[in-house]
């Protein structure tokens, strides 16, 4: 983001030494590679840099003030209380937060070349897609001509052949096996940041073919291999709600990681345009080398972001969050099959078959606002975002901050919304069928406070139970296996005489389903054995 007119004119391959969120702990790694070992030096500048989560930060700042124009703030950190302004008839809320805050446009694409993940980007023609991916490559050390010639433009007659490569014609005409053909593989294959430019474009048998580099790492081809390494995504689209010239199958779509808006164009900064325009020099032509990284650094911030730690009193919230969605009462007779995918297997739309459960709150119970729950790729991806989201901030864990933060993003495609649901009939909760980021942030606010209410954080005799069977059978006696199970037997009854079940007690009944049974099986083996 160019902050003003005037500092249009700064040197664009300029970074300040000043640190860029003062206080942030920093991660290092003790891990030891073979330079430790042997002595030898590191690559040149490796030690004097500094730490990766200062370096992605210097990135940051970098794009926004002198690359991509995008003075948002809207993923919002808040080190106290922060002001709120009232503004409109409709007296919509700007926050003003006490804490350093980001533009998702410039962070998501970041946090996704942190994790080598696979990033959506959308917004109309000219917001800055393709140029904010291009800068991702120009980090990871790739001259900008690379990037064009490596970036996959989507169009009608692209085939399979267009996009992997092609068989030598002369192997075709010679070989006797299809294991001698040898195929000339495309070069952007091998690149550790991918682009594929307005991907809903693709015809539907290219986009089978994408999935599979897309979603295992490898292509396969006149029974020829080629492994394409770990590397970060980036796919543009217009509209992804439809739109395009094919639709995007779902299997590719669910293979996405995180979704981002471009924000529309701010035109208090034309200025910035102009002088952009006067210079004629684009931002990833002088991308200073101090915020590139080299291939090695790059596997090193992929590791320390695994090696963020989630403590349990975070990830208890992230499992009562996503525990609220799945379950649908009137969907089953057996309670195992009394699920939102149990109605939409059998061809029945979910919102229907929830019309008929008159015994919960449809205002508080944030589960009727979904007509699917959340996969278990789309836990991985939050969890992931949420790790790099505290080593991009220089914390040493995980917080619940961190987690709400990218949580709108990671699932705005992943957790399908129930538009006619009763709750969006309210005036003040009308505006969130169109608007999924705070749709997402509500929902994860409201179960959030129904944890607190509950005093789940501290009672939590189900946790207690699963915790106290994690530890292991071996030693056990039969008195205390009986104990246990008939502990959990009480815990059950407990719940029964809630008489209302919600998504997380569902959750609930199950894991001590599956600790009697655990348990059971342990008897029968002690019994056997004796």
């Amino acid at each position: 983001m160019t902050t003003s007119g005037e500092q249009a004119h700064t040197g664009l391959g300029h970074v300040s030494n000043a640190p860029t969120r003062p206080g942030a702990a920093g991660r290092h790694t003790d891990e030891l590679d073979l330079t430790d070992l042997y002595g030898t030096s590191r690559e040149a500048g490796a030690d004097a840099g500094p730490p990766l989560d200062e370096k992605l930060r210097q990135a940051y700042f970098w794009i926004t003030n002198h690359a991509i124009i995008s003075p948002h703030y809207d993923v919002e950190f808040h080190d106290g209380p922060s002001e709120r302004i009232p503004l409109g008839d409709s007296r919509g809320e700007l926050t003003l937060p006490s804490g350093q805050s980001y533009s998702s446009f410039v962070l998501m694409p970041l946090l996704t070349f942190m994790v080598r993940g696979r990033c959506l980007m959308v917004g109309g023609p000219g917001r800055g897609k393709t140029a904010s991916a291009l800068l991702m490559g120009v980090l990871a050390g790739y001259t900008p001509t690379e990037m064009r010639r490596g970036m996959q433009h989507g169009h009608p007659q692209l085939t399979v052949a267009d996009l992997f490569g092609t068989p030598l014609p002369r192997d075709l005409v010679e070989a006797e096996r299809l294991s001698d053909v040898e195929v000339a593989w495309r070069s952007w294959l091998g690149m550790r940041v991918k682009i594929v430019d307005e991907y809903n474009r693709i015809p539907t048998r290219t986009q089978s073919a994408l999935l599979t580099v897309l979603a295992d790492g490898y292509v396969e081809t006149f029974d020829q291999v080629y492994e394409t390494g770990h590397s970060a995504w980036y796919l543009t689209a217009n509209d992804d709600a439809g739109g395009g010239t094919y639709q995007v199958i779902d299997a590719l779509r669910d293979r996405i990681d995180v979704v981002v808006a471009a924000l529309p164009f701010n035109n208090r900064f034309l200025s910035a345009l102009v002088s952009r325009a006067e210079r004629s020099v684009r931002p990833e032509d002088v991308v200073p080398d101090s915020i590139v990284f080299s291939e090695a650094e790059h596997d090193r911030l992929h590791r320390a972001v695994l090696e963020v730690p989630i403590p349990r009193p975070v990830l208890r919230r992230i499992e009562h969050f996503a525990g609220q969605f799945e379950y649908l009462e009137r969907a089953g007779s057996q309670f195992e099959y009394r699920t939102k995918d149990t109605a939409r297997l059998a061809g029945v739309d979910p919102h229907l078959v929830q019309q008929e459960d008159t015994g919960r709150d449809a205002l508080s119970d944030v589960g009727t606002q979904t007509t699917a729950g959340l996969s278990v790729r789309a836990l991985q991806s939050l969890v992931l975002y949420s790790k790099a989201m505290a080593l991009f901030r220089g914390d040493d864990a995980v917080g619940v901050d961190h987690v709400r933060a990218v949580l709108p993003f990671v699932l705005f495609q992943k957790l399908p919304m129930d538009t006619e649901a009763r709750v969006f009939e309210q005036d003040d909760t009308a505006a969130l069928r169109l608007d999924r980021v705070s749709w997402l942030h509500a929902m994860f606010d409201t179960t959030c406070r129904q944890f607190d209410a509950e005093g789940l954080d501290r009672d939590d005799p189900v946790g207690d139970a699963l915790a106290l069977f994690d530890r292991g059978l071996d030693g056990l006696g039969a008195d205390e296996v009986r104990a246990r199970i008939t502990h959990v037997g009480r815990l059950l009854t407990s719940l029964a005489a809630q008489r209302k079940v919600y998504g997380h007690t569902f959750d609930d009944a199950l894991t001590l389903k599956y600790l009697h049974q655990r348990y059971t099986n342990y008897l029968s083996w002690l019994r056997w054995s004796s």
